[in-house]
């Protein structure tokens, strides 16, 4: 048995910033929920239910983005540019949930969520390079 030991830096340290902004978003939402007495679902109220959203959110792009990182570092090596792209979704992870609070169009909202979709985006495009032998 061949066994590969590789070291994935940037993703390791993309994975830790959004355990713990999961860890972040789920404390939020547990708060509410034994302050309000509500067991399941959202009670009613609107505020509980962003916050839940927020966190599910989170949870559906996350895997995307960590397994994109894994692999084009594996290809490709840490860098600059992976790094910074793993801190622009970090980034955008932060502003997405803290806009959702406001339960109107706002900045941190939109921004979150356009720089998630333009990270995985740019990662989808640099993975599909890779994969044809471009990049």
């Amino acid at each position: 048995m061949i066994m590969i030991v590789a070291t994935l830096p940037i993703t390791l340290g993309t994975a830790a910033a959004l355990g713990a902004i999961n860890l972040w978003l789920a404390l939020r939402i547990v708060r509410m929920r034994l302050k309000d007495d509500v067991l399941i679902g959202d009670g009613g109220d609107d505020l509980l239910s962003g916050r839940m959203r927020a966190h599910a959110n989170l949870v559906e792009y996350a895997p995307f983005v960590l397994v994109l990182l894994a692999l084009i570092e594996l290809a490709r090596g840490s860098g600059a540019a992976l790094g910074l792209t793993a801190l622009i979704f970090v980034i955008g992870r932060i502003a997405h949930p803290m806009g959702m609070d406001l339960r109107r169009s706002n900045l941190p909202r939109a921004g979150g969520a356009i720089l998630t979709w333009l990270v995985l985006a740019f990662l989808v495009g640099w993975a599909a390079l890779i994969a044809v032998g471009v990049a």
